[in-house]
């Protein structure tokens, strides 16, 4: 069951999700949503046809998340060319009290839709990197998240947004820039390249921070500046430190997840896949790789090979006795 290569185990995991039960191959049409932050895509999948990209609103975790899953399906039943008989959902922000895919299918109120899956995010980015295996995915943008499988167990490390947790995340290493730049322009500490770039933003530099607190998109705004962060460590020490500082985080993350999964001892071999545009840093990639392998010697990379849209497409495939499954929301109801 866990211990299938991850290719084979996500071809097999494709091949049964086209085949969907309980509607026969030739009519079954039904869609995958990966709702985030940022963006929202989908796959719609049709009989005879080729898969449709999707592409919808992102997600407001600040608002009720069901209701906006619902108009997403909603949206995509208009796109098909036939009715729609299934959904699957990986969104960003779930709450254990939204995770109620029953609820969900009761408000979408398409007669022909009879079978919904419904998880957070977390998980459909582990199916599509890691598939069925054991092992660990973390997925570091604006925000970052862990997830980790064992045998029988899952434990997810983080993902607590960026007042109470994302450490290693796109926003708190852009927020470590920021304090470094006005450090530096206080006296408080050394100078920093980091500065020219935060004035291509803010010129008047000591007004800055009553612009970025009345700014609508303080968080995703603060986290843009982890890229330059990550272009200027090969030469810049402060941002070199705090590569090296996010990197101790993200990686801290992972070990810890692997560790609660086989009770304080991590699997022999485990399957890990980073995922993000973080993980673009060499600075930070580098490091979090050496710290990992310092951790768990046996420890196997993986190239991403999926997303969070496939991950969601597979649920379907995720049986009940699968560790994953305890994570899973589901709705099924006569067609």
């Amino acid at each position: 069951m866990l211990t299938s290569p991850t290719s084979v185990v996500r071809n097999e995991m494709m091949e049964t999700a086209m085949n969907m039960h309980p509607s026969p191959r030739t009519t079954a049409v039904w869609a995958a949503v990966d709702a985030g932050q940022s963006s929202t895509k989908g796959m719609l999948y049709q009989p005879g046809r080729q898969p449709l990209p999707l592409f919808l609103p992102q997600v407001l975790t600040s608002r009720a998340l069901l209701p906006q899953l619902a108009a997403f399906a909603q949206q995509t039943a208009a796109e098909a060319q036939a009715p729609l008989q299934g959904m699957t959902f990986g969104t960003s922000g779930l709450t254990r009290a939204e995770t109620d895919a029953q609820r969900l299918l009761e408000m979408i109120g398409q007669p022909s839709l009879h079978r919904i899956r419904l998880t957070h995010d977390s998980v459909t980015s582990y199916l599509g990197a890691v598939g069925l295996c054991q092992g660990a995915v973390i997925a570091s943008g604006t925000g970052v998240v862990t997830l980790a499988v064992g045998e029988q167990q899952v434990a997810r490390v983080d993902g607590w947004g960026s007042f109470m947790g994302d450490a290693g995340s796109g926003f708190s290493i852009g927020r470590e820039a920021l304090q470094a730049v006005m450090r530096a322009y206080d006296g408080r500490g050394p100078a920093t390249a980091l500065t020219n770039e935060v004035r291509r933003r803010w010129p008047d530099l000591p007004g800055a921070y009553i612009q970025l607190q009345n700014d609508s998109e303080a968080v995703s705004l603060v986290a843009s500046f982890a890229r330059v962060v990550g272009e200027l460590a090969a030469e810049d020490q402060v941002a070199a430190e705090i590569c090296q500082y996010a990197a101790a985080e993200l990686a801290h993350s992972v070990i810890t997840a692997l560790r609660r999964v086989r009770q304080d001892q991590p699997p022999a071999s485990p399957q890990v896949a980073t995922i993000g545009g973080v993980f673009g840093s060499v600075a930070i990639s580098s490091e979090f790789w050496r710290l990992v392998r310092a951790a768990v010697p046996r420890v196997q990379p993986l190239q991403q090979s999926g997303h969070g849209v496939d991950g969601s497409s597979a649920l379907f495939t995720v049986e009940a006795d699968h560790p994953l499954r305890l994570l899973i929301s589901a709705a099924e109801r006569q067609a």
